[in-house]
């Protein structure tokens, strides 16, 4: 059995207001958008890698630019394209000279760093798009047999177009898998339209600096890890995630247009992202809301759905709404506490 502990007022008011000075100042740059931004502040104290998709020109690349320099972490940026190659994401051999001898040394790729932005990460080619795979699950790169590990944190924040636009691929279920959300970026209103054209001339984004000193970004994750899921809370996660799947216990909606539910990897993700929800909201310990305000956007690009869906026109998070609808918050024995 694992102590149970959680963190005293004072450590949560500190890990808050750590989180709040984040978010103003992305808030700079990213006008009308203070859902998305925390949505985005509660993946990075998960350590959990982002998928952001909206049309093109709605402010995705400069909310992560923004959120990078807001937390002072190396930034680098790929732009994937049809034509990008694994090798131009990762790093390659390369040979050199070394006195009388040429030797391969390996060159590392854009991928280290600590905030990666994979920019239009549907407009490369699925082989490309896998190179990913290993960096988001394992913190790590493979060459030649050669494994490099990635700076710590390490996060994959990737932009992606609707599917449907020209010139994209989806990307493949496993990759979807390592995303903890997929957020939907919505179009700003009129009224935010405005302010941008009354104060950002030509759409350039204000000089952003890091408000984090070096460390409070390592506090702010030590309190995140702090915050206490009571037993039950976890009961309510993996019942949730359970019922994604097209069992007798599952609502009707998914039993019929759910081929392959959400993975175990959700459900931990949930648990995380509801201890960063919890502190964003001055909790200590996680709430059954906590655990609802995270599990659509980390439940729905994870369901792999049935045909009969299209037809009937019902979308991924229409069902992982359904989900959240029918199953209780408490429910059966509660299992033994963990942290």
């Amino acid at each position: 059995m694992t102590t149970a502990t959680m963190p005293d007022a004072a450590r949560v008011a500190r890990g808050r207001e750590l989180l709040q000075r984040v978010q103003q100042a992305v808030a700079a740059v990213l006008y009308g958008q203070d859902q998305l931004i925390e949505t985005c502040l509660i993946a990075l104290c998960a350590r959990g890698h982002l998928l952001l998709e909206g049309l093109p020109g709605l402010g995705k690349t400069e909310l992560v630019k923004g959120l990078a320099r807001a937390v002072g972490l190396e930034f680098r940026r790929v732009q994937f394209t049809p034509d990008l190659l694994p090798s131009d994401i990762t790093g390659a051999p390369m040979l050199e000279q070394r006195g009388e001898r040429r030797e391969l040394v390996f060159r590392p790729g854009p991928v280290f760093a600590n905030f990666v932005l994979a920019d239009e990460i549907n407009r490369s080619s699925p082989k490309t798009q896998s190179a990913l795979l290993e960096a988001m699950q394992e913190r790590a790169v493979t060459v030649l047999g050669e494994t490099h590990r990635l700076p710590a944190p390490f996060l994959v924040l990737a932009t992606q177009n609707p599917i449907e636009l020209e010139g994209t691929y989806p990307l493949p279920e496993a990759q979807l898998d390592r995303f903890l959300f997929k957020v939907e970026v919505a179009p700003p209103d009129a009224d935010t339209v405005a302010r941008i054209l009354l104060t950002r001339r030509r759409g350039e984004p204000p000089s952003l600096g890091p408000v984090l000193q070096p460390g409070e970004l390592d506090e702010l994750f030590t309190i995140v890890d702090d915050v206490f899921l009571p037993p039950a809370v976890a009961d309510y996660i993996a019942r949730l995630v359970a019922a994604t799947h097209a069992s007798p216990a599952a609502p009707r909606a998914v039993r019929e247009h759910v081929r392959f539910g959400a993975s175990p990897r959700a459900a931990i993700g949930i648990a995380e992202a509801a201890r960063a929800a919890a502190l964003c909201g001055g909790r200590p310990n996680v709430d059954f809301k906590d655990a609802a305000r995270v599990a659509p956007a980390a439940l729905a690009h994870r369901l792999v759905m049935q045909h009969t869906a299209a037809i009937a026109g019902v979308d991924a998070a229409q069902l992982v709404q359904a989900v959240l609808n029918e199953v209780p918050t408490v429910a059966g024995p509660r299992p033994e506490a963990v942290r």
